[in-house]
């Protein structure tokens, strides 16, 4: 049978054509009944896809075995060797990613990996050791007890990689998956195999174990999704997100869900206009905007939103974003045109100019240069927007700190900068992660270390044990009898 069409969503990550009933097991389904033979074969294929993501992940978690048993230390050896020879191959690297412009791929790739590393080399060891819990602030009654806990690596992982960060996203996720412990299946996005073969292989290289991070088929997607695994990390849109989160389900195999975002920027009154133009510049050209907290909807009150709209089609003007058509913008802006919406196409970047009434429409996890200025009567109102988005992922405040912290409290994304966009949340220190349709769970930072573990505790009782004394089990079954 032939292999049904596959999609790449707006993260660049595999997705499934609609329409096919068989899709997310990989398989096209005939719009003409199929004859007996027909679905026999076709059950076949279905079982023999499965088979070999059942085999990969048995094998891995027998891998992982021995990988978890290594000390800790040692195996942050191997990662401090790797970050070390990813200095070494950088031109490598880049050549590897050459639709993406080098700047960016060496500022938003590569140097943040490796300061990820950095940061499991300092502090992976404090937060993964066990940890002898204090006698003072437990219950009087469980006096006598010695309580540890440790922290355990899940087991096998599979991390489903996007292609808009090919290398920064999902090489940070299994640095700290290794760092934890675990073995990895890693599924690169469509065309990213040959940069995520030679992660691998400088892993190996450096002196990770053969057979603990292995690398599966671009089309394994849907099958690696359904095999079991102890947890599955995506970073893609939303709907692969639903079509994961499925497969997971059956399996109960528990998910971490980096999914799209429409991030707002909220332009307080005291806000420097021209920090926020060059800000939403910067969030337009950084990798042709396609990034899942690049600024999306900015609320801006009616004063100050022909002077903003003035200054970022000036920087346009100047500096302008070389990218190519985009079927979702184009989509994007036609609902826009019949909204009756002004639509501007400024030096390659589309800015839709909407009224509160029209904010939902930029709701949208779009990949490409664009965004919207909104109009709204004060900072109220523009929370009021915010609270009824569908994605919650990041978020970006320009103005006076002190009216900017004050915001922050209550707006509900996970990473929220003030007076700058995007690139703080390259801090190795933070986790990372959204809600609603923007995903749940954490990655990166001690979070996201900590994800990649499971707490288990061990009591042990010293004395005091009052409820398994002769006397009081006589009376505890004598009170229980009546």
């Amino acid at each position: 049978m032939q292999k049904s069409p596959r999609l790449v969503d707006l993260h660049g990550t595999e997705t499934i054509a609609p329409g096919f009933a068989l899709a997310f097991q990989g398989w096209t389904m005939p719009d003409t009944p199929l004859s007996a033979p027909e679905a026999l074969a076709l059950a076949a294929q279905l079982r023999e896809t499965n088979a070999s993501a059942l085999a990969l992940r048995e094998a891995l978690q027998r891998r992982q075995k021995p990988w978890g048993a290594v000390p800790i230390k040692a195996r942050l050896k191997v990662l401090r060797r790797f970050r070390r020879r990813l200095w070494r191959v950088i031109p490598e690297l880049l050549r590897l990613i050459p639709d993406h412009a080098p700047a960016d791929v060496m500022t938003a790739e590569i140097l943040p990996l490796i300061a990820a590393i950095r940061f499991l080399e300092r502090k992976a060891v404090g937060l993964l050791k066990e940890k002898s819990l204090s006698p003072f602030g437990r219950p009087f009654w469980l006096s006598g007890l010695d309580t540890r806990v440790r922290r355990r690596p899940l087991g096998a992982v599979l991390i489903i990689a996007p292609g808009n960060y090919p290398l920064m996203l999902p090489g940070i996720q299994v640095v700290q998956a290794l760092a934890a412990g675990n073995a990895v299946a890693l599924k690169p996005a469509p065309g990213r195999t040959a940069l995520l073969a030679r992660f691998v292989l400088l892993l190996e290289e450096v002196g990770l174990p053969h057979g603990v991070l292995k690398l599966i088929p671009e089309e394994d997607g849907p099958s690696a999704s359904a095999a079991g695994y102890d947890l599955i990390i995506l970073t893609g849109s939303e709907a692969t997100g639903r079509e994961v989160a499925r497969a997971a389900a059956e399996t109960a195999t528990p998910t971490i869900m980096e999914l799209s975002g429409a991030d707002p920027v909220f332009v307080l009154p005291c806000a420097d206009l021209a920090l926020v133009a060059r800000a939403l510049h910067f969030g337009l050209t950084l990798k042709q905007g396609a990034t899942c907290i690049a600024p999306r909807r900015v609320f801006v009150d009616a004063t100050h939103k022909p002077v903003l709209f003035a200054l970022l089609r000036h920087l346009l003007d100047k500096a302008p974003i070389r990218s190519s058509s985009s079927g979702a913008v184009d989509a994007l802006v036609g609902r826009a045109l019949q909204m009756g919406a002004p639509v501007s196409r400024e030096g390659g970047a589309t800015i839709l100019s909407l009224t509160s009434d029209q904010a939902s429409l930029a709701d949208q996890d779009v990949f490409a240069p664009w965004l919207a200025l909104i109009t709204v009567r004060d900072m109220a109102e523009a929370l009021t927007l915010e609270r009824g988005s569908r994605h919650v992922l990041g978020a970006s405040i320009f103005g006076s700190r002190r009216d900017a912290w004050r915001l922050a409290r209550q707006i509900g994304a996970g990473t929220i900068t003030v007076n700058d966009l995007i690139v703080p949340s390259a801090d190795p220190r933070l986790s990372f992660g959204g809600s609603k349709c923007s995903g749940h769970g954490v990655t990166r930072g001690r979070e996201g270390l900590l994800a990649m573990t499971r707490p288990v505790s061990v009591s042990t009782r010293r004395w005091n044990a009052l409820h398994l004394t002769a006397r009081i089990r006589v009376l505890h079954a004598r009170f229980n009898s009546r």
